[in-house]
């Protein structure tokens, strides 16, 4: 490993010592918990301490969910019956600050998850865009609701109104840019918030704590630490959860549902798992496939839902691309996330390179091998990428998704076989598929599209850009992630109604002259 550069060095611990609840950073004075990261900061290897957070239980989870349902008030709350320009208003506020900590949180992305410094400085910009484009369309949504319908002889003005309290909890793998594609749309739709961050990724948010106190009305936006059990776990059981936003894993989203007392009255925006495909067809351009599969399968060391997690390759070309692949992924860089040219880097969790190479181990046992002379090779807090081939259906890695560096291949003689696998997997979220000839290709997308939400025409999975949908069928999503659509997920349409006669119609007059609803307007946002 070479020199720490001294804009990234570790100089002192980050002691988290506040939470915000109530439009307060209240003080924590209870018990921590230790933040490492599995970065060496030393010749020798050790884990690096980065500071601390607390350890919080039910009586802060409860305080938290408490201060948000007092902050909507039955819907008679300051944010949810705000106006739509000032609560835009409040995050134009927020964003500006928050530019402000870009060098602080980017640093803490590459310790904190090993995200390397260009993908942090990425995640930064694109989050810190996301939210000018959700205002963006949020201004745009509420110019097309700012007026009256008449049908049938009644007038009606329709608007999407908030849903309630949202308990946010965001991923360890993005924990700043697909977090906040919960957090903002939900919050800038009027509803108030509690939020607790990942495992992993946790204290990156701490340079954002004052922004969001001073930018959003008390209660508004409420952040907590602790595990899930601890802190989710009251929150649902409380009952005044009125939507779970979660990205994560679908047993932790089941179990969260489950303490809810009124599972009707809670609605469910959910990213959950992928066991992405790509398809790789006789005729497709190898350079550009295999590239393609590599991004696909180990950006980020594969740690990312819309990783490709299975290659199948047709028999035809198996060998080629198998030797190639294999040659590419040995020539990948790992080094620390700061070093110019790597692609491969530590892992934040300590206990995946064991799992990795569990996953190893069974496959093959159950008839695999390992193509790439450094497939499987440990190091203090990495395990190199294994391209395991050839695999079948008794192995875990067919089956789980790996979330880490292990690429399996499947070869298929028929194009049946990789589509029949599909539709009997529990997820369906995207698939690459890599070819030329459209006599082939087009039946292929037609199917394709029914199986999963995105088809990727010879380029890797991936979730941008933002405006486009973001979802999954089966057990890969609830609810659709995209600018446009999010907005739409964490809100319901709501209207007025009045019957069209002269009593009625001079009442809606006055209501608009006097502007003193902030529901009914036509007021045009620029």
């Amino acid at each position: 490993m070479s020199t720490i550069p001294q804009e990234f060095q570790i100089t002192s611990t980050l002691a988290q010592d506040t939470y915000l609840v109530n439009g307060e950073l209240k003080k924590w004075t209870g018990a921590t918990t230790p933040v490492y990261s599995t970065i060496s900061s030393t010749a020798n290897y050790a884990p690096t301490l980065l500071g601390t957070i607390p350890a919080m239980g039910e009586k802060e989870a409860l305080e938290a969910v408490e201060s948000a349902d007092l902050a909507f008030n039955n819907g008679q709350g300051l944010w949810p019956t705000m106006k739509v320009v000032d609560r835009i208003k409040c995050m134009e506020d927020f964003v500006t600050k928050m530019k402000d900590t870009r060098a602080e949180v980017v640093k803490l992305l590459m310790w904190e998850i090993g995200k390397t410094l260009g993908d942090s400085e990425k995640e930064f910009d694109r989050t810190v865009e996301y939210i000018y484009d959700t205002i963006d369309s949020l201004k745009e949504l509420n110019s097309r609701s700012a007026h009256f319908s008449k049908v049938q002889g009644i007038h009606a003005m329709v608007r999407r109104g908030p849903l309630g309290v949202v308990l946010c909890l965001g991923p360890y793998n993005y924990p700043l840019n697909e977090t906040f594609s919960l957090l903002i749309p939900a919050l800038i739709m009027g509803n108030p918030v509690v939020f607790k961050p990942a495992k992993h990724g946790v204290l990156l948010l701490s340079p954002l704590l004052e922004a969001f106190r001073s930018s959003f009305p008390k209660g508004a936006i409420n952040i907590i630490y602790g595990r899930g059990r601890e802190v989710a776990s009251p929150i649902m059981k409380s009952g005044k959860v009125g939507v779970l936003a979660l990205i994560g894993n679908s047993k932790s989203a089941i179990a969260l549902q489950d303490q809810h007392p009124n599972k009707n009255r809670l609605r469910l925006i959910l990213g959950l798992e992928a066991k992405n495909p790509a398809i790789i067809l006789p005729d497709a351009d190898l350079d550009l496939a295999i590239q393609e599969c590599i991004t696909g399968s180990l950006s980020f060391n594969g740690q990312r839902c819309t990783a490709l997690k299975v290659l199948y390759v047709h028999e035809s070309i198996a060998q080629e691309f198998n030797t190639r692949f294999a040659a590419k992924v040995d020539a990948l860089a790992f080094g620390n996330p700061w070093e110019k040219g790597v692609m491969l880097t530590p892992l934040p969790e300590k206990e995946k390179p064991a799992y990795i190479q569990e996953l190893i181990d069974d496959a093959k046992a159950n008839g695999a091998q390992i193509l790439n002379a450094k497939g499987g090779e440990h190091s203090d807090n990495f395990i190199f990428p294994a391209v395991l081939y050839p695999v079948n259906k008794s192995m875990r890695v067919y089956h789980e998704e790996q979330f880490g560096p292990v690429v399996p291949i499947i070869s298929f003689k028929d194009i049946q076989e990789p589509l029949n696998d599909m539709a009997e997997s529990n997820y369906g979220q995207q698939v690459s598929l890599f070819g030329k000839d459209i006599k082939t290709i087009a039946p292929l997308i037609d199917t394709l599209v029914n199986l999963v939400c995105r088809v990727n025409l010879n380029s890797s999975c991936q979730r941008g850009p933002d405006v486009f949908p973001f979802t999954g069928r089966k057990d890969s999503a609830v609810g659709t992630l995209s600018i446009h659509d999010a907005l739409r997920s964490f809100s319901i349409r709501t209207f007025v109604a009045s019957k069209d006669n002269e009593y009625n119609n001079e009442i809606l007059q006055e209501l608009l002259n006097s502007k003193e609803s902030n529901f009914i307007n036509t007021d045009y946002i620029l």
